[in-house]
């Protein structure tokens, strides 16, 4: 699969009960979930853009992820230009996760809007 670099290739909702919320999008849009890497959220597949969805994060927006096609690089010019790499959630710290969804970064620009780093799985 080709990614573009900077294009929006992977969004998180973030919900207070996963179950809850997979009735809910499952009901609101019919997208189809699979168990997530965890265990505690979801994979979803949407028409257009893959997501997931984790658990004990009630009221929390959305995060988009930005595609990049080297990882280490973007989190070094992240911290060169200001921003900051938020602690590891444990999304991507297996080899058959980092194969199966690419890798992550939850990171926070220089004026501290949130935003994150996706390299797909190759």
């Amino acid at each position: 699969m080709s990614t573009v670099h900077g294009a929006v290739s992977f969004f998180e909702l973030g919900v207070g009960d996963s179950a809850a919320g997979r009735v809910f999008y499952e009901g609101l849009f019919g997208w189809d979930l699979e168990t997530g890497p965890s265990g505690n959220g979801w994979m979803l597949h949407t028409p257009n853009i893959r997501g997931g969805m984790h658990p004990n994060d009630a009221g929390g927006g959305p995060y988009l992820f930005f595609a990049v096609q080297d990882m280490d690089a973007a989190v070094a010019r992240v911290t060169e230009l200001g921003g900051e790499i938020l602690p590891d959630m444990g999304s991507d710290e297996t080899e058959e996760s980092r194969q199966r969804f690419g890798r992550f970064k939850f990171c926070k620009d220089d004026q501290g809007s949130s935003f994150g780093l996706h390299q797909p799985p190759a």
